[in-house]
């Protein structure tokens, strides 16, 4: 019939679902047009009126009450028994799937070398990152954040001498900060050894003067004694320079100095993707824009 296999029984019951569904809006047009020709209104009128236009104080119809008891209960049975929840899913399907392969995926990636993991996140920033960091990482003359600095002592002291649009947090942006060349490099070594799970500074000498500087210049204020943000009020500066805090701006976004780099959360980046390109953007030398 049309071309239609009757014998599948989800076409069937969807065919007999439309002529039932035919059948009865016939009748009840039918039945409502000759209740119009031959029936006159009666009941007590309401005393409201507006216009000249009063309403009856008719109880509602009984076959009207059954469909919304009828409607009302189909409803719970659809949203906590019926479809979806019990029935097949494509995309419960391919979210398993998804879920699967990176399972599998990690596993296999597990044990990567730091050379791979670079190489891995070469791969990645290329796909997802040049287009406004450039290829080389380096913002393109200012357009974006310079990643070759990131993570490292050049983009503190960077932050402290420009200030920060940074990331939608309680205390706003970070204007820039009045300090010499010497003590933003002091402040960066002592964040990079002694506060950033890095522990590492490439100015080791630096690190107690910067310390020093770093709880009278005023940064304490915001990101409170420990350098943690104060329970998020500003940026946490122990997860500085890890892949923690790359996730952080991949999954929320950042605010740079011409716009709103969006957040990534849709990529489905995961854990290893992660360490992979914070382990490429460590490794890249730093320079200036």
């Amino acid at each position: 019939m049309f071309g239609l296999n009757l014998s599948d029984h989800v076409i069937f019951a969807a065919l007999t679902a439309a002529f039932v569904i035919l059948a009865l809006t016939a009748y009840v047009v039918n039945l409502y047009i000759k209740k119009m020709k031959v029936t006159r209104p009666e009941g007590k009128l309401a005393e409201e009126e507006w216009d000249g236009i009063q309403k009856f104080k008719n109880n509602l119809p009984l076959g009207w009450t059954i469909c919304f008891v009828v409607a009302i209960v189909w409803g719970f049975w659809y949203i906590f028994v019926g479809y979806p929840i019990n029935a097949f899913s494509q995309i419960g399907q391919y979210n398993a799937d998804v879920a699967d392969y990176n399972k599998q995926y990690s596993k296999k990636l597990a044990n990567l070398t730091q050379e791979q993991l670079v190489e891995m996140g070469q791969n990645i920033f290329l796909v997802q990152c040049s287009q406004c960091h450039g290829v080389t990482a380096n913002g393109l003359a200012g357009k974006a954040q310079n990643l070759t600095q990131w993570g490292k002592e050049e983009g503190i002291m960077n932050t402290i001498m420009h200030g920060s649009k940074g990331l939608d947090l309680p205390l706003g942006e970070m204007p820039p900060v009045e300090m010499s060349e010497s003590d933003a490099r002091a402040v960066a070594s002592y964040i990079m050894a002694d506060i950033s799970d890095v522990k590492h500074t490439k100015y080791p000498t630096d690190v107690a003067k910067g310390k020093e500087v770093f709880n009278t210049a005023g940064c304490t204020g915001c990101h409170g004694e420990d350098g943690k943000g104060m329970d998020g009020s500003a940026a946490d500066l122990s997860t500085y320079g890890t892949p923690k805090f790359l996730a952080y701006i991949l999954n929320h976004g950042k605010k740079g100095m011409i716009g709103q780099m969006p957040s990534f959360a849709y990529a489905g980046f995961s854990e290893i993707q992660i360490k992979a390109l914070s382990a490429f953007i460590e490794s890249l030398e730093p320079n200036g824009q």
